[in-house]
């Protein structure tokens, strides 16, 4: 009986500090802070146009969501620390509380659901791959043999392997650092193709050195969705991030917004990406959908 009771109070105390952990908008009231993430390279979602100046469409919804906190904590002075984060820091960053809120180029899917919670989807993907036109590779088959990159901590490297031992394609696949460190691995010709989400990879295109040399091919692996990701099981705060991303998409700022970055001139060459929203997306704003993929 003392153990049950015991053992009683333990769980409690666990369900206690775990409740408390996740209570991001409390901590943010107490320490008059809120701690972004960005992302360094993930072009035209959240990147660097000048020292630490992170700019992107990502970027433009975390300062929504920050302004939105400021008025559910009536904290119109609300100090906002910016932080760098890579695909493979970015969820245990979360987990720990280091970082409040990651708008970058993040995949919502059920894996990455048991260890953090994602807002509404803003965006949709496939993997896809950047080559040199010179290589003339065109799709997965013509990889066989050769050296593929991606980035390390990315769901586009996980395909790649599946893909590559299901096909039998004896590539060998490199990771980056981050997308730009992957993609410098095709420019210097020490891998054939770079494996990722094919919004990024014109991103990566448009602001390359000599932007003709290269092109997007392949058939798209699989399509994923992009959301902003959070504490896991914080609905409090879970509910301003996606309030606020509704408010966007019902308003007409969210497609505004998809303009400038996806079908105007973007720095740092002011070159546009000229890609239309795509169906998935436009279904996803007329009804919100935080759905991820499997």
């Amino acid at each position: 009986m003392k153990l049950s009771a015991l053992m009683a109070a333990v769980l409690l105390t666990v369900a206690a500090t775990g409740a408390q952990a996740a209570d991001t908008l409390a901590k943010i009231a107490e320490s008059g802070k809120i701690t972004l993430a960005y992302r360094e390279s993930s072009v035209p979602f959240s990147y660097l146009d000048g020292p630490n100046k992170p700019i992107g469409f990502s970027v433009e919804l975390s300062n929504a969501v920050v302004e939105a906190v400021k008025k559910k904590l009536n904290k119109p002075n609300l100090q906002v620390a910016l932080m760098p984060v890579t695909s493979q820091n970015r969820i245990p960053l979360i987990q720990n509380g280091t970082i409040d809120l990651e708008c970058g180029s993040t995949t919502n899917n059920s894996a990455r659901g048991k260890d953090v919670s994602f807002a509404i989807n803003h965006f949709y993907t496939g993997t896809r791959l950047l080559t040199k036109k010179s290589s003339k590779i065109k799709n997965y088959a013509d990889l066989a043999k050769k050296t593929v990159a991606s980035t390390t901590g990315t769901t586009n490297a996980l395909v790649m392997r599946k893909y590559n031992t299901e096909k039998n394609l004896d590539m060998d696949i490199v990771l980056g650092k981050d997308h730009a460190d992957a993609f410098l691995l095709v420019e210097s010709d020490r891998a054939v193709a770079f494996a990722m989400d094919d919004i990024l990879l014109f991103g990566l295109i448009a602001n390359a050195k000599n932007p003709a040399e290269f092109e997007v091919v392949g058939d798209a692996l699989q399509v994923e969705p992009y959301a902003c990701m959070l504490p896991k099981d914080d609905a409090a705060f879970k509910k301003v991030v996606d309030d606020t991303i509704v408010g966007l998409m019902k308003s007409g700022e969210f497609e505004k917004m998809y303009n400038k970055w996806f079908m105007s001139p973007i720095a740092p060459k002011n070159a546009p990406l000229n890609l239309p929203m795509s169906p998935q997306l436009r279904d996803n704003i007329k009804t919100p959908s935080d759905k991820p993929a499997t």
